[in-house]
C-alpha cells in the first residue's frame, strides 16, 4: 500500500483507541513502563504536533521548547484528535513532493520520516489498548507492511535505544511485530 494510506491507516487506528480512554484511565500504567496512559497519549501527541512545523522545513532548533511538555491540557482526547487531524492532513499534502525533513540526527526523507511516525501510531496504538482494554488487535496489512519496513531497521532502533529488548516470540504476525518493538503481546495492567 501507498505510505500516505498506510499513515492516515495508522493514525485512524490511533485516534480509534484515544477516542475510548475513559476519565479514570489517564493514571494507569502502560506496556512503556515509564509512561501511563496520559504520558504515552502525550508522547504520541507531540508526534504529531511536530509533523506540521517538520514537514514544512523547520528545524527541530527553530521550533525550540514550543512543544515540550503537556500537550494535552483539559481535554486530552480532544487535542489528541485535533494534533492527528493537523498532522494527517500535512502528510496528505506534503507527501507526494518528496524532499527532507530536518530530524534529530540530521536531514531524512519524507517516505522514511511518514513511516517511522506510522509505526509510532501503530505500536502505541497497541500500548494504548492494552492499557485501557480497548481492541488490541492491529490490522493484518498495516502489520505486515510495517513489519517488513521495520525489519531493515530494527537493530538501528535498538541500538539507539528506541525499542526494548526484542523477546523471544513465535506464532502470528502480531506476536512477532510487538517483539521486535520490545513488547510481550500478553501484557496486562498490574493489579492493584
Amino acid at each position: 500500500m501507498d505510505i500516505n494510506t498506510l499513515y492516515h491507516r495508522t493514525v485512524e487506528s490511533w485516534t480509534d483507541r484515544v477516542s475510548g480512554v475513559k476519565d479514570e484511565q489517564w493514571d494507569d500504567p502502560t506496556p512503556c513502563s515509564e509512561w501511563t496512559v496520559r504520558e504515552l497519549v502525550n508522547h504520541v501527541v507531540g508526534e504529531d504536533r511536530w509533523t506540521t512545523p517538520l514537514m514544512r522545513g523547520r528545524t527541530i532548533e527553530e521550533v525550540g521548547t514550543d512543544l515540550d511538555g503537556d500537550l494535552l491540557g483539559d481535554d486530552p482526547i480532544g487535542n489528541a484528535l485535533r494534533a492527528a487531524g493537523e498532522a494527517t492532513t500535512v502528510v496528505a499534502e506534503l507527501l507526494p513532493t518528496g524532499g527532507k525533513v530536518n530530524l534529530s540526527y540530521g536531514p531524512e526523507d519524507v517516505a522514511e520520516y511518514v513511516h517511522q511516525l506510522a509505526a509510532d501510531h501503530l505500536v502505541h496504538g497497541w500500548d494504548l489498548a492494552a492499557a485501557t482494554g480497548g481492541d488490541r488487535d492491529l490490522e493484518e496489512d498495516l502489520m505486515r507492511d510495517l513489519g517488513e519496513w521495520f525489519a531493515e531497521r530494527e537493530e538501528l532502533y535498538r541500538s539507539a535505544g528506541l525499542v526494548g529488548p526484542r523477546l523471544d516470540a513465535s506464532g502470528d504476525l502480531q506476536t512477532e511485530l510487538l517483539a521486535a518493538a520490545g513488547r510481550d503481546a500478553r501484557w496486562t495492567p498490574p493489579k492493584p
